[in-house]
């Protein structure tokens, strides 16, 4: 069994590249229409494309939901999160 050591040496030179993955929509001609999306490779400092690569029409990126963390006290007599007033726990 080769150590990691053995196996990052062995594989140096198979550099991968990581590039995140974007959700654009297709603008439609006619706002009755469904919209379509589809996901998209592309570098961080890269622009948004403005049109399909395959299609042409124009699109945007959409931007979705990040992750929050709310307030944790560590304290034992008191715990502070953001669903303590139960407001956005239904």
């Amino acid at each position: 069994m080769q150590t990691l050591a053995q196996f990052e040496s062995l594989n140096h030179h198979k550099k991968t590249i990581h590039m995140p993955t974007y959700v654009y929509e297709i603008i439609p001609d006619n706002p009755s229409l469904e919209i379509t999306t589809f996901e998209y490779k592309q570098g961080m400092n890269d622009k948004p494309i403005t049109v399909h690569p395959e299609t042409g029409q124009p699109v945007r990126r959409v931007i979705t939901g990040g992750f929050t963390l709310g307030s944790i006290n560590h304290n034992s007599s008191s715990t502070s999160s953001c669903c303590s007033s139960g407001s956005c726990c239904n």
